[in-house]
């Protein structure tokens, strides 16, 4: 039999997983703003080798792809406009990123966090809708990490590797988390 400890125990623990989670996607986001922040511009349109993305097309990909997961997942949310691939400057991406990272952000909080409005995950019209759970928060940070790493591999095939210094602060998640609150119900300062 549940007692009214047990739903408050439940609401709890879900209210702490929709914080976490909208920290984690915080500092992935950071990583993202981090990696426009020092890329050359000379990187931005260049010419790519082979049939890939531009680095400033993988960019709004991203972006695009976020508001696609809010259009579908969270309808009652604003869904950021659209960025052009073939027009996208790095300050429209680094604009256009920060806002559907407020909106994917919001999605998590109340998905993960036990809202009762965000009950399915859909990442795509063709795909099947999945329930929300932390496979949602996986699923979207993978998406951007593979595209990160796009970016990186393309940066250094054209000539404008990223300066270490850069590389070893995308993986120093410590001080992303520090700068976006504690690690909530992942960590100690639960």
């Amino acid at each position: 039999m549940a007692t009214r400890q047990d739903g408050h125990d439940r609401t709890e623990a879900h209210a702490k997983l929709g914080r976490t989670a909208v920290r984690i996607f915080a500092a992935n986001e950071r990583v993202n703003q981090m990696l426009i922040e020092n890329l050359d511009p000379a990187v931005w349109k260049a010419r790519t080798p082979g049939k890939v993305r531009s680095v400033a097309a993988v960019f709004t990909h991203m972006h695009n792809v976020r508001c696609k997961w809010v259009r579908l997942t969270a309808p009652h949310l604003k869904v950021p406009r659209q960025l052009d691939r073939a027009r996208c400057t790095a300050r429209q991406a680094h604009a256009g990123l920060a806002e559907s990272a407020t909106r994917c952000e919001e999605m998590l909080k109340e998905a993960l966090g036990g809202s009762s409005r965000v009950q399915k995950f859909r990442r795509d019209g063709w795909g099947r809708p999945w329930p929300v759970g932390i496979e949602m928060l996986c699923y979207m940070l993978a998406h951007e990490a593979h595209h990160r790493g796009q970016v990186c591999m393309l940066a250094h095939q054209l000539g404008f590797p990223l300066a270490n210094e850069v590389t070893s602060a995308m993986w120093s998640w410590e001080k992303l988390w520090r700068e976006n609150g504690p690690l909530g119900a992942l960590g100690k300062n639960c």
